[in-house]
């Protein structure tokens, strides 16, 4: 019998009933995707700094009739990290999403903030990502997503230390695909482009920046927080299943035409 086309789909590109843990997802980029993976199916491990951080995000998720589990840990503590996460129970997918930044020209730039930026977006991921790794293994494997960004392949002015977190996180991700294959866990990157969030809204203030920028992007506008959705539920699901150590952009075609 032949298979009709919406189960095929389902079976493809949905997350029914897939545990998914998503950081940084109280606002912004990390809450958009967490939301689209419980409209997806899955059910929700939702982490940030503070719990009641959460209370928003949880109420969307439930919204959509699934399940959510709220964690809180520092980010840029690699010993709270694992002490947080060995009480968790395995998930099947990792959204890597948390981190910082601080707009200041490199001058200026002190030790502080350097590891502030460094530990939270680098350090931090890869030790979310190392204490979720044998539960996911010992579960059948899965896919670790990370966010990487624009900064990941271009200098931007006043991002020193952002750039070369988010650079750490394309290498990063290309050596734990190279290692943890053998253990069937996925580990790959979306880069997004200029997308309106707290933490670019500095950027968003400045009304002849949003006009260059925009000239900039072939499909003629910046992007929102839609379009992030599709491109992370796809590396997550079975569609995915032979893809690893790759960075999906997200930004228009930007890069593309710089």
């Amino acid at each position: 019998m032949t298979e009709v086309p919406s189960e095929w789909l389902s079976r493809q590109f949905g997350c029914q009933g897939t545990r998914v843990m998503v950081t940084g997802a109280s606002r912004g980029i990390g809450q958009a995707l967490a939301l689209a993976f419980a409209q997806a199916g899955a059910n929700l491990v939702v982490a940030a700094r503070r719990i009641e951080a959460l209370d928003k995000t949880s109420d969307l998720i439930r919204r959509e009739g699934r399940q959510v589990e709220r964690i809180a840990f520092d980010q840029s503590n690699a010993g709270e990290i694992r002490a947080v996460l060995s009480g968790v129970s395995p998930v099947g997918v990792l959204v890597n999403n948390a981190g910082v930044e601080d707009v200041r020209p490199a001058i200026e730039v002190d030790e502080a903030l350097w590891d502030k930026i460094v530990d939270t977006n680098l350090k931090g991921a890869f030790f979310v990502a190392q204490a979720v790794a044998s539960g996911m293994a010992a579960s059948g494997g899965g896919s670790i997503i990370n966010l990487a960004s624009l900064t990941s392949f271009v200098g931007v002015p006043t991002a020193a230390p952002y750039g070369a977190s988010k650079s750490g996180i394309l290498g990063m991700t290309r050596a734990l695909a190279a290692e943890w294959g053998s253990r069937s866990i996925r580990v790959n990157a979306i880069a997004p482009g200029y997308f309106r969030t707290g933490m670019t809204e500095v950027f968003y203030a400045n009304h002849a920046w949003v006009e260059r920028m925009t000239a900039a992007v072939p499909l003629g506008r910046l992007g929102v927080l839609d379009d992030l959705a599709g491109a992370a539920v796809f590396l997550a699901a079975s569609a995915s299943r032979y893809i690893t150590g790759q960075c999906v952009v997200i930004d228009g075609g930007y890069l593309a035409a710089i």
